[in-house]
């Protein structure tokens, strides 16, 4: 059985990396053609020159930045509010912001009830 190639909009990712960033951004939803239409911020084009430089150890804030064609296989760590995220950039991920795949909320999961705790959570049987 043979692998399904990737497609995007009926593009296979080696067309995708031969657009322009004006032909790209017709293929992407609005919110990301606005972004590329106003152009990027400092810090993104910096990330953008580190992947072309093929960096290792990127690391970046630019949770805002929209995968482009041209990250596709690289390694990028996303800072997630505390540390830095180690993100794989696949092709089925074009299109999606990178703060998408580094998530910033724990699972919350309760013990023991703590000091200053009335006296009726105490003798709730913790299991």
């Amino acid at each position: 059985m043979a692998k399904k190639e990737f497609t995007f909009r009926g593009k296979t990712i080696d067309e995708l990396k031969k657009l322009s960033m004006n032909e790209l951004s017709q293929l992407l939803a609005s919110r990301q053609r606005r972004t590329i239409k106003r152009g990027f911020t400092d810090q993104q084009k910096i990330l953008l020159k580190k992947l072309r430089a093929n960096e290792k150890n990127i690391e970046t804030h630019c949770r805002d930045m929209v995968i482009l064609p041209e990250m596709v296989g690289s390694t990028i760590k996303v800072h997630q509010g505390k540390e830095f995220v180690p993100v794989m950039v696949e092709p089925d991920m074009v299109g999606h912001y990178l703060g998408e795949f580094a998530l910033t909320r724990k699972r919350v999961a309760h013990s023991a009830p703590g000091i200053g705790a009335t006296r009726s959570s105490a003798s709730l049987s913790v299991k």
